[in-house]
């Protein structure tokens, strides 16, 4: 198989997908009748198509494809972890000025650095013990609590991601 048909072979699943959500699809039966309109339109329809200039292909596309931006989900992700913010915007522009496998190696290589980030570097706090309990709590955000003479209790948290955005 040659690369340019294996490229476009590797893009045919979401364009379908695009091409499903803006029609309104909702069960499988959608991807019965699509499959079966994709290999009419290849067996006969195609021919037609060799002498479409490639702007016009990729407006196609990209009428079908803007429709799954949503510019308020970025945002959110944003106010959210900034992090995975940059591993989105570092997707959608790989995939968008150079190919789909760039873009996902572009992502999932910030995915990476931000797991060995947290990992390498955990989030650490010093416990002092709450009066009149039993608690031991961070000293910065319990200013109350006091630490035992001669004893150091550190907190090490791996996992500060899900306590952050709790």
């Amino acid at each position: 198989m040659p690369l340019h048909m294996a490229a476009w072979i590797a893009d045919g699943s979401f364009s379908r997908s695009a091409v499903n959500f803006m029609a309104g699809c909702q069960t499988a039966v959608s991807n019965i009748v699509m499959s079966i309109v994709v290999v009419l339109t290849l067996l006969f329809i195609t021919p037609l198509f060799k002498y479409t200039p490639n702007a016009i292909l990729a407006a196609i596309i990209i009428s079908a494809v803007i429709g799954l931006i949503h510019i308020d989900v970025a945002i959110l992700i944003w106010k959210i972890d900034k992090f995975d913010f940059i591993a989105c915007m570092g997707a959608f522009f790989g995939v968008v000025f150079v190919s789909v496998e760039i873009g996902l190696l572009i992502a999932f290589s910030i995915s990476f650095a931000k797991i060995l980030l947290r990992v390498t570097w955990p989030r650490t706090a010093i416990l002092g013990k709450i009066p009149r309990t039993a608690v031991y709590r961070n000293t910065q955000q319990y200013p109350e609590a006091t630490k035992i003479p001669g004893v150091l209790i550190v907190d090490l948290n791996f996992d500060n991601h899900v306590q952050r955005n709790a």
